[in-house]
């Protein structure tokens, strides 16, 4: 995972590019997902959990702020996926009250998070910014960046 990944892909595409980001991030726990609205980060995470296996309805957390989901891992054990939308969040405080932090630091969770940027500083662990624009006819850009921990 030395190397940023970059794909652009559409919707007859999308599936395929799915499985190619997260055979390159499966280390990682914790996704960031930045773009505007309409660039497609409810629609991607959709994508990846359909490559997890979660058999559970993926829907966007807009409101609920948080949904959670569960996959079965190779090793048959049940995996734990935290989806995140902080988009309607003030702030890091309102993101801690709302639980966000205790997500993040679970072990053995995965989290998937839209609208990073509304309290970035909760994401001081090793974690994968995924920036997501609109390309022209429809297609999407995907690019990544490895963050590694913050040190206290």
């Amino acid at each position: 995972m030395s190397m940023p990944f970059q794909i652009s892909f559409g919707k007859d595409t999308l599936a395929d590019a799915a499985r190619q980001f997260w055979t390159w991030a499966q280390g990682v726990r914790v996704i960031s997902f930045y773009g505007g609205l309409g660039a497609g980060k409810t629609t991607f995470i959709h994508a990846l959990c359909e490559v997890l296996g979660v058999a559970d309805t993926v829907s966007s957390p807009t409101f609920a702020l948080i949904n959670e989901y569960r996959y079965p891992e190779p090793d048959g054990a049940e995996g734990l996926i935290y989806h995140m939308d902080w988009y309607r969040l003030s702030g890091p405080d309102e993101a801690m009250d709302a639980g966000m932090e205790d997500a993040l630091m679970q072990p053995d969770a995965r989290c998937f998070v839209e609208w990073p940027e509304r309290a970035e500083q909760l994401l001081a662990m090793k974690h994968i910014r995924v920036k997501l624009t609109v390309q022209e006819n429809d297609l999407r850009l995907l690019e990544t960046q490895v963050v590694e921990a913050a040190h206290s």
